[in-house]
């Protein structure tokens, strides 16, 4: 079976971004997801979508967290998303 796949949208000097990867990058590492960082300021389209949002984390492709989370919270949602697999 492939990896939970991570998306965390985000651009450079966001401080909430950058404690979401704070939490996000050892999480997915020790439960064995693929994490893909997006800076959404190189894609207007992006950028106009998740402007206000960010940070913005997406767990197989649907949106589940935006602007903070914390460790335990994203355990519980990733091991939720591996019983529905």
């Amino acid at each position: 079976m492939a990896p939970i796949a991570l998306t965390l949208y985000s651009r450079p000097g966001c401080h909430l971004c950058d404690e979401m990867k704070e939490i996000v990058y050892p999480v997915a590492q020790e439960l064995g997801c693929s994490v893909t960082a997006v800076d959404i300021s190189a894609d207007p389209e992006l950028e106009a979508r998740y402007a206000t949002e960010i940070p913005v984390l997406l767990i197989n492709g649907r949106k589940a967290f935006k602007y903070r989370l914390t460790q335990p919270e994203l355990r519980k949602r990733l091991r939720a998303e591996e019983k529905v697999r």
